[in-house]
C-alpha cells in the first residue's frame, strides 16, 4: 500500500489540503463533523505530517529543552526518571522532542539557555526544582522565552497563582498532612518530622502539612523537627535524635530520609503492626521494603506541562486553554515494613 500523503488524503475525503492541515494544527477552525471524519481517516491511513514542513510553516523547531538535575542518590532520582519519561511521551504525542542538557548550577543553566537558543533554536524550556529567588524564571521572563515549570514559584509575598508563567506542582503539604493524620489516628502523639533546611520551598511546604495536622489534632511539635540535607545516613541520624526526644513515629520529606529513619526505628523497636515511618515520593525502593510513602502524580504533572506549553507555543487564543497554574493532590500509599528493614542494611 502506498504511503498516505496530504494530497492523497485530501482527495480520498473530498476536502482541501488546508482542511487536513487545519485538523492537525488548528482543529478549532474545522466543523466538528468534518474534523471527526478527517481524524478517523488519518488514523486509518497512518498518515504522518512532515516535521520539516511543519517547521517551515510554524517557524518553530518543535523542540523543548530541559536540564538534567544532579541526583543525590539512586532513590529519589527515580522520581526525576519517571517525570522525564512521562514528559518525553507527552511531548511526542504533541509533536515535540526534548533536548537534554546538564548544568551544575542555576547560573550554568541560564548560560545553557543562551547557547541552546542560539545554536539549537529551541522553542522553549521545562524547568524543575524551583526555589526562592529563582533566577532562571526571571531570566526567561525578561527575555520572553516560553517555558513552564514543574514546581510553583516560591515567594513569601507573592501568590503563586498570580504568576506570569505556567507551572504545575504537587501539594506536598496536603501529602504530609494526610500522612501525619494517619499516624495520629493510630494513636501516636509524639510524631516527628525530618525535612530539609528551611527556605527550600518544597521542603517548607511539606513541613507545613505536618505542623497543620498536629495543631488541628491538639498535639505539640516541640523538639520534634529535625532539618538535614537529603540522604539515607542523614535520615538515620535524625531519627536517633527524634527517638531520644520521645518520638514514636516520624514523617519525612523524602524516601531517602525515611529509609534511613526506618532502619533506626527498626533497630530500636520491634516491627509494628501499623506504619510508624512515612516517606515522600513513593519510590520503588520504598515499595520493596514496605515503607509507607506519599505518592506524587508525576505522569499527570508531565502531561499538563506539555499541554500548556504546546498551547502557548501554538498562539491559539481560542477556548480550551489548559489551566495556567495547576496544583495536584498526592495520595498516601500505606504499607507495612519488611522484616529485613531492621537488620541495618539501609544504614
Amino acid at each position: 500500500m502506498a504511503k498516505a500523503t496530504l494530497v492523497s488524503l485530501a482527495e480520498s475525503l473530498g476536502v482541501s489540503r488546508q482542511t487536513i492541515s487545519n485538523v492537525i494544527n488548528a482543529p478549532h477552525r474545522v466543523k466538528p463533523e468534518t474534523r471527526l471524519r478527517v481524524e478517523h481517516a488519518i488514523a486509518e491511513s497512518g498518515y504522518r505530517p512532515s516535521a520539516a514542513a511543519r517547521q517551515l510553516r510554524t517557524r518553530r523547531s518543535m523542540n523543548l529543552g530541559i536540564r538534567m538535575m544532579p541526583v543525590v542518590d539512586g532513590i529519589n532520582g527515580s522520581i526525576l526518571d519517571r517525570f522525564l519519561h512521562a514528559l518525553t511521551e507527552a511531548a511526542q504525542d504533541e509533536g515535540y522532542r526534548l533536548t537534554l542538557f546538564s548544568a551544575a548550577t542555576d547560573d550554568d543553566e541560564v548560560r545553557q539557555y543562551e547557547d541552546l537558543l542560539n545554536v539549537a533554536d529551541l522553542d522553549g524550556f521545562v524547568l524543575t526544582g524551583t526555589h526562592h529567588g529563582d533566577q532562571r524564571t526571571a531570566w526567561l521572563l525578561d527575555h520572553e522565552i516560553p517555558f513552564a515549570s514543574f514546581g510553583r514559584p516560591w515567594s513569601d509575598t507573592e501568590d503563586p497563582f498570580s504568576s506570569r508563567h505556567p507551572w504545575v506542582d504537587v501539594d506536598g503539604g496536603a501529602g504530609t498532612e494526610q500522612a501525619t493524620r494517619l499516624l495520629l489516628d493510630q494513636g501516636h502523639t509524639a510524631i516527628g518530622f525530618i525535612g530539609w533546611p528551611a527556605g527550600s520551598g518544597a521542603g517548607d511546604d511539606r513541613r507545613s502539612g505536618w505542623l497543620r495536622a498536629l495543631r488541628d489534632g491538639g498535639v505539640l511539635a516541640d523538639q520534634l523537627d529535625v532539618e538535614v540535607h537529603d540522604g539515607v545516613p542523614a535520615g538515620a541520624r535524625a531519627a536517633e535524635q527524634l527517638i531520644a526526644a520521645g518520638a514514636t513515629a516520624v514523617v519525612c520529606a523524602s524516601d531517602s530520609l525515611a529509609l534511613g529513619a526506618l532502619s533506626t526505628f527498626r533497630s530500636r523497636y520491634p516491627a509494628p503492626t501499623t506504619p510508624d515511618v512515612i516517606g515522600f515520593d513513593d519510590t520503588p525502593v520504598a515499595a520493596a521494603v514496605g515503607l509507607s510513602s506519599v505518592a506524587q502524580p508525576i505522569e499527570d504533572a508531565a502531561r499538563h506541562i506539555i499541554r500548556v506549553l504546546a498551547h502557548t507555543l501554538s498562539g491559539d487564543a481560542a477556548s480550551g486553554r489548559p489551566d495556567k497554574h495547576l496544583l495536584l493532590t498526592p495520595t498516601l500509599a500505606q504499607r507495612f515494613p519488611h522484616p529485613l528493614a531492621g537488620d541495618g542494611w539501609l544504614a
